[in-house]
């Protein structure tokens, strides 16, 4: 095989808990400080220490990072699975194994490169403590390839002190654990029939690797989040924990004084109940959670919906149905988001796609939920939340906060009244005051009832259709205010319509049915309800597939309720194992589905 230079995958498999996934960071920052597109995808158990876990790391110059079904390089330190894992390695391939495993030798197939490596005696050389020997296992692994791959010493030890900033002794061992690594290689793998290489590049500059989560968080400071409550639930619990975190360093004055809160609470239920107080007291209030507690959540949701009161709902999605998979990624909330709650109960969402936007669409979530006066949701989902993404820089929120149609004691003063619910303007959204508001005028009854103009109780039903029909006049404004697509255009009548974190496998989808001779317009969705380009998009396309993670095909279904006309035009292919999306997996299953003609 001839030499391959930054267009390759590596794979690891341990157990969770075993601290491999400091290692395999490091090693894939590694790489992005050469310069080279890299991401990488952590599958790991939902349930205790011990159980398998494979982390998985794309190169790729031309930027490509969606999930490849079998690795070029495979590193095997499990023994519950080192042989089912030679399955996962395509020919050709390298298959480091740890000696540990006492893999069966006659099962090793003739089209790998299978390697045996001692990791445990060569982390012998750095200690004899066998907990860290189990940690540091890991490192010598990192050192190897680095060797192997000539990723230079420099750039590895330069991520290592990253990696472990403020603890000088852990640098220094870790350091030396990567050390014996490379030595082993130099001294022992030089014969190998070695072809894949790292070579700087400058593709990364002005690039950032971040998590999903993180870039929500920090874009949830910024947005002027005031408030957060929350129940622990997987994935979104590092997010509440990154919010925290990132207050208490920039929402603390000099005195000590704590300029937000948060509250750990009993339950979802109570987190956004909390949230709908802090909401109708004035701040800017959010929950992160997932599938389950959304479900939870309903009611209270029902409520800030038919009171009209702000809040964002922050949605890291997860398998379902119930408990699902909690640690596997899906697109499956989206009908659960978009109507959650009895009766006639319709919500915003805006859909992520990348680190980047999680910290734009904050901003965005905040203002259209004071704007329209609603409960807003943002659906990212585990693979986003939770794994390290190649983003560009954020960028600081140019504009101010919109509070919306607020009424200040000057603004009573001067118009004499104050109506809560009535439709001044003629756009569905009322103007509503804020507790504390120093005029007579101000007070109102928040109500979940039935509820004529002026707040107050009423079973009239002419009052009640009335109502229903001021929210329906607020919707269709809603969809004004929400950003429009991307799209990207091409003659052939077909087309793709996705969303969310699919956005990543676009490009290498699109080139790869490319070369088959099949090409077509795509476009992402970054919000509901629709922007009216997608309606223009639909209406001048013949077929339309909407690629989605989920079984049963979500987002087709509430296209098709929006633009029934069209519903014809709507061919999924909505995909749901838990597994981040594959173009080697989907590009065939279009194909020989014929579904772009």
């Amino acid at each position: 095989m001839g030499s391959v230079i930054n267009d390759f995958t590596i794979s690891v498999a341990t157990v969770n808990g075993s601290g491999s996934q400091s290692a395999n960071n490091i090693l894939m920052r590694s790489i992005f400080r050469m310069g080279v597109p890299v991401e990488g995808k952590n599958i790991f158990p939902s349930n205790i220490a011990g159980l398998p876990t494979w982390f998985s790391i794309r190169v790729s110059d031309k930027g490509y990072t969606s999930r490849k079904s079998k690795a070029d390089i495979f590193i095997a330190m499990n023994k519950a699975t080192c042989e089912k894992d030679l399955s996962k390695v395509r020919s050709g391939g390298l298959y480091f194994y740890s000696t540990a495993v006492k893999l069966d030798e006659s099962l090793l197939p003739d089209d790998l490169i299978c390697v045996p490596v001692d990791f445990n005696q060569l982390a012998g050389e750095v200690t004899q403590s066998i907990q860290l020997k189990k940690l540091l296992v890991n490192m010598v692994y990192v050192g190897l390839l680095a060797e192997l791959l000539k990723i230079p010493e420099d750039v590895v030890n330069e991520t290592v002190k990253f990696q472990f900033k403020g603890k000088e002794s852990v640098f220094k061992v870790n350091q030396d654990a990567v050390s014996v690594g490379r030595r082993y290689a130099q001294e022992h793998l030089q014969k190998l029939d070695w072809p894949f290489h790292v070579e700087k590049r400058e593709l990364t500059k002005d690039k950032i690797l971040i998590d999903g989560n993180t870039a929500s968080a920090l874009g949830l400071v910024y947005a002027g989040c005031s408030f957060a409550s929350w129940y622990p639930i997987t994935p979104s619990s590092s997010l509440a924990e990154s919010f925290e975190s990132f207050c208490e360093q920039l929402r603390v004055n000099k005195d000590g004084e704590h300029r937000y809160a948060m509250v750990q609470a009993e339950d979802e239920l109570a987190a956004i109940s909390m949230v709908a107080g802090a909401g109708w007291a004035g701040g800017r209030a959010m929950t992160a959670t997932s599938g389950p507690g959304i479900s939870l959540m309903a009611e209270a949701i029902g409520l800030m919906y038919f009171a009209e009161i702000p809040g964002v709902i922050w949605d890291v999605q997860r398998m379902g149905p119930s408990t699902g998979l909690p640690t596997r990624t899906s697109q499956g909330d989206v009908l659960a988001a978009a109507r959650l709650s009895h009766g006639d109960t319709r919500h915003p969402i805006f859909f992520p796609s990348d680190p980047a936007e999680c910290f734009e669409f904050a901003n965005l979530a905040f203002d259209l939920s004071e704007r329209a006066q609603t409960p807003v949701f943002v659906l990212t989902d585990l693979d986003l939340g939770m794994n390290f993404w190649m983003s560009e820089p954020f960028q600081y929120p140019k504009n101010p906060m919109d509070r919306g149609k607020v009424l200040n004691a000057e603004d009573l003063k001067r118009l004499g009244e104050f109506a809560r619910y009535k439709d001044v303007d003629g756009d569905g959204i009322p103007y509503r005051t804020l507790p504390g508001t120093p005029h007579d005028l101000a007070a109102y009854f928040t109500r979940g009832t039935g509820h004529d103009p002026k707040a107050e109780y009423s079973e009239d039903n002419v009052n009640y259709q009335a109502l229903l029909n001021r929210l329906d006049r607020k919707w269709q404004s809603i969809q004004a205010l929400v950003p429009p697509p991307d799209i990207k255009m091409s003659d052939s009548g077909f087309a793709v319509i996705y969303f969310g974190s699919t956005d990543r496998i676009m490009e290498e989808f699109a080139a790869t049915m490319g070369e088959s001779g099949k090409s077509f317009s795509r476009l992402r969705l970054k919000a509901y309800p629709f922007h009216k380009d997608v309606t223009d998009f639909i209406r001048d396309h013949k077929k339309i597939f909407v690629l989605e993670q989920n079984q049963s095909g979500q987002m087709r279904e509430l296209l098709s309720h929006a633009y029934p006309q069209w519903a014809d035009k709507f061919c999924g292919l909505p995909l749901s194992d838990g597994m981040p999306l594959s173009v080697e997996e989907l590009a065939p299953k279009v194909l020989q589905g014929g579904l772009l003609g």
